[in-house]
């Protein structure tokens, strides 16, 4: 059966993507190579006002998305040609950054970790009813936005001691020493650096930086602190950037610019 649209005229399965101007609420790229799946999410998202590009496969997507930027990408992990996780990883390091919702029918919670780590923002595995989908793109909509200043007077550049951290460039650096983060990694060090000397929680970090909801992955925490330990600290095994306070979770120390002495990546 051919999908329709709801005005009931065919859906041109030819067509690599297809994508609507509306008075929109926001623009949403939803990378799905199930064509009734993304006809039925399309279709709802439209009725809510979003502007919605639909891609196929993975390059079609990724041309798309850096073509117009969108604020949501809806991502099918288990695409033909390019695996869902090498788009999030890249396409989450654009700026302006879209927010991510995978669609995986992986039922490995590794594979759902992975994602967060990359830099998604929410998950629904298949089969996923369409009324919690519209639900949660709701809720990522809801995140407060990013205030739309002129590139001169946005804030962009955060530093505590010798360490530095563009917003824009997604870089970061502790005197001249660069450092090679993953996408979530700058994410937490740039909460971080913009509350030094502030103890967090697990919890705390997790709802901050990967957002709420995702209550039972605090473990990706203290995955993603080791691994930037490993890269800020001179010795790992006793931190005194990233470190530990007994019975209260984790401040940044800033380090002096003589840190950068020494090789940091």
């Amino acid at each position: 059966m051919t999908p329709t649209s709801e005005t009931n005229e065919p859906i041109d399965s030819e067509r690599r993507f297809v994508e609507q101007t509306t008075d929109a609420a926001g623009s949403v790229l939803v990378i799905e190579d199930d064509a009734d799946i993304a006809s039925l999410v399309r279709i709802h998202l439209e009725d809510a006002k979003y502007s919605v590009t639909v891609a196929a496969d993975g390059r079609t997507g990724v041309d798309a998305a850096l073509r117009n930027p969108h604020d949501l990408l809806i991502l099918d992990l288990s695409l033909p040609d390019i695996d869902g996780l090498d788009i999030c990883k890249q396409l989450t390091q654009l700026v302006p950054r879209p927010l991510v919702l995978m669609l995986t029918a992986r039922c490995a919670e590794l594979d759902r970790v992975r994602g967060l780590e990359l830099g998604a923002d929410d998950y629904l595995s298949k089969p996923f009813s369409i009324l919690e989908l519209m639900a949660r793109v709701r809720a990522l909509f809801r995140r407060p936005p990013v205030k739309t200043t002129s590139a001169v007077d946005t804030p962009h550049i955060f530093s505590a001691g010798g360490m530095s951290l563009d917003s824009w460039q997604r870089s970061a650096q502790i005197g001249t020493s660069r450092l090679t983060l993953t996408a979530r990694e700058f994410d937490l060090l740039l909460w971080f650096v913009k509350n030094p000397n502030r103890v967090f929680s697990r919890a705390e970090l997790l709802d901050a930086v990967w957002g709420a909801g995702y209550d039972g992955f605090e473990h990706t925490v203290n995955s993603h602190l080791n691994r930037l330990r490993s890269k800020l600290e001179r010795d790992a095994s006793r931190p005194s950037v990233l470190v530990t306070v007994r019975g209260g979770g984790y401040k940044l120390v800033p380090p002096g610019k003589a840190a950068a002495s020494h090789d940091l990546t």
